[in-house]
């Protein structure tokens, strides 16, 4: 099947049923409160395209190619990256809700969470390098394997990594949450 094209297109208000971003290729195009959740992704790519209030969760996104890709106020629980396209991964997420989603042995280098809720989700065995989780909740995440070096968690909170499981090479913490850095110890930090 022939993938259709559009290019610098808006879409507002649309319900996305299971095959209905199917076969098709979005180039710098906007969609604004669309609702993804019951596609089941076949052969879709996102190059350039901005997603402003739009659901994802549960969406199956297993062959999808986001080529630079920016999530604003979304709420994309339960989703799976870890079978997206990878090449030319580049994702940014501003103020979303990204609970139990999985990154999983994903390269998401230089990828922003800004003001998002990732409550237990799943980053093990990704390249973190250079990710900024700013104001992040990281409630319950899972970082075992994962290569977070110069990753910046200054201003996150509510993360548990152990130091010895994950590589964390001039990754940035807040004096204040290092305990999460510490739990595996059973010490007190006050």
């Amino acid at each position: 099947m022939t993938s259709k094209y559009f290019l610098d297109k808006e879409y507002n208000n649309v319900i996305y049923d299971k095959d209905g971003a199917n076969f098709k290729e979005f180039e710098s195009c906007v969609f604004n409160n669309c609702n993804f959740s019951a596609c089941t992704f076949l052969v879709v790519t996102f190059i350039d395209c901005v997603f402003n209030d739009c659901t994802f969760s549960e969406a199956k996104i297993n062959y999808v190619a986001f080529r630079t890709a920016t999530f604003n106020r979304c709420e994309i629980k339960d989703v799976n990256f870890a079978m997206c396209d990878k090449l030319i991964f580049e994702i940014h997420f501003n103020d979303c809700i990204l609970d139990f989603s999985k990154f999983y042995t994903l390269k998401i280098k230089g990828t922003t969470f800004t003001n998002c809720s990732l409550v237990a989700v799943d980053f093990m065995a990704a390249d973190l390098t250079s990710v900024l989780f700013d104001n992040c909740d990281l409630y319950r995440s899972e970082f075992n394997k994962a290569i977070a070096n110069k990753a910046d968690f200054k201003t996150s909170y509510n993360y548990t990594i152990d130091p010895s499981k994950t590589k964390l090479k001039k990754a940035v913490f807040a004096l204040n949450e290092v305990k999460g850095l510490l739990f595996k110890h059973d010490v007190i930090v006050s």
